[in-house]
């Protein structure tokens, strides 16, 4: 009965939390050529302020989330402009509450005191203080191993904790370093999964030694602390960090964090406090930002590879955002067939295969990215993968979870970061 009666009060306190979303509907659409693509995207973005979760081209369609009020006029523009489009979710508010649901009676199946698990069972989302309490308990049940680095404090006044995971306490400089992050924009939370079957695959259950003997590891699972918590706690879909005093005539917070980094920065996102793509006041004015760049420069001539993690859409992508390509652009692409074919090779079926390519001209184009400036410092192999939404269910899709594939989610990416590590793993040792 207290069971029941704690889902039905989760239930209760998550129906007025997502009544934001009320009536808001998801709508795919079609492009036939890029200037229908600039077309639609100033419209839907310029004009009417909505949020893009995935952009359209030649061969797939854009998804976009439409508020209850805008609906009429999305349609009027979209119709006018000749653009094809239909609704695939007409309320998400009720996703949202799916979503909610199945997470709550997930977390009600386990012990929410994570310090006596070896490690986390990856079956639901975990919090941000319950990942922070995971890596105190891995940094002292596995000193030889793991330590616990404090790389900087957030907006709001949070630890950006990462972890080194390491046989030698980095100490050999022959040993490269594979570089992971997370929940850069924070309502990716299928990300998380990846982070976290790294870091079980590598401390607590171990089964390939090459790449905790040979590798040298940094793993940070929450890159966007503030921006995670808002997600949980009061806009699902929140992507931004929570900067404020931005301006003082706006009511807008947050900067996107991935449009905060020094690589061609304020060239492809806005200037505008409230877009999604907001790049902040100057490249690296964010804290959460400055935690990557610190940690990038302090170890660039030893990390051969750095995967920044997001969601959603089967890509591994690779510098730069604007579509210029990089000197090693063909090792990049070779390296990134690898992770994607180890990925495809133990999807799930319902899943689309990896698409590999620059991020620039395969999707759309973008500036201040941590993948730019990562390749700019001289990291060789620098990419971000996009994990699928989940199409196995037909209740919840995006950037929605369904407890059913967090574990899915951590294993095939695991395989992906896998062959990605050995491979230049020889790559570094050829170099040196």
């Amino acid at each position: 009965m207290f069971r029941v009666l704690t889902v039905f009060l989760l239930i209760s306190v998550v129906y007025a939390k997502h009544e934001i979303y009320e009536g808001a509907s998801v709508y795919e659409f079609e492009v036939e050529n890029e200037t229908q693509s600039k077309i639609v995207y100033y419209m839907l973005q310029d004009q009417l302020g909505l949020d893009i979760w995935s952009h359209p081209g030649p061969s797939r369609s854009g998804m976009v989330l439409v508020p209850k009020n805008s609906k009429e006029e999305f349609a009027y523009k979209l119709k006018l402009a000749g653009i094809k489009f239909r609704a695939t979710v007409d309320n998400i508010k009720e996703q949202l509450d799916i979503e909610e649901r199945l997470l709550a009676t997930a977390s009600l199946r386990i012990s929410s005191d994570s310090s006596s698990k070896a490690a986390l069972t990856l079956d639901r989302v975990y919090r941000w203080e319950e990942i922070e309490e995971y890596m105190v308990h891995l940094a002292r049940n596995y000193p030889d191993k793991v330590t616990l680095v404090n790389g900087g404090t957030s907006f709001e006044g949070r630890p950006i904790n990462y972890l080194r995971i390491s046989t030698t306490n980095f100490q050999d400089p022959s040993k490269p370093v594979v570089f992971v992050q997370s929940l850069l924009h924070s309502r990716e939370w299928i990300g998380q999964a990846a982070t976290l079957y790294a870091i079980e695959k590598l401390v607590v259950n171990n089964t390939d030694s090459d790449l905790i003997n040979d590798i040298d590891w940094i793993i940070l699972p929450t890159a966007n602390p503030d921006g995670y918590i808002f997600s949980h706690n009061s806009d699902r879909f929140w992507r931004k960090n929570r900067k404020t005093g931005l301006f003082i005539a706006d009511l807008c917070v947050g900067v996107d964090l991935n449009r905060n980094y020094d690589y061609a920065w304020g060239t492809e996102s806005s200037d505008a406090v409230c877009e999604e793509n907001f790049h902040g006041p100057g490249p690296f004015s964010e804290p959460e930002t400055a935690v990557t760049k610190n940690i990038l420069d302090e170890h660039k001539d030893r990390i051969e590879m750095f995967l920044d993690i997001h969601s959603f859409g089967s890509y591994v992508l690779y510098p730069y955002g604007t579509g210029e390509l990089p000197p090693n652009a063909l090792d990049l692409n070779l390296v990134g067939v690898l992770i994607g074919d180890a990925i495809d090779a133990v999807k799930l079926s319902a899943n689309k295969n990896y698409t590999v390519g620059n991020s620039g001209l395969l999707l759309y184009p973008s500036s201040g990215g941590s993948d730019d400036y990562a390749r700019k410092v001289g990291i060789p192999y620098s990419y971000c993968l996009e994990l699928p939404a989940f199409r196995g269910s037909s209740s919840i899709t995006g950037f929605l979870v369904d407890p059913e594939f967090i574990a899915q989610a951590g294993y095939e990416t695991w395989e992906g970061i896998k062959a990605g590590a050995r491979y230049v793993l020889d790559s570094y040792k050829m170099r040196r």
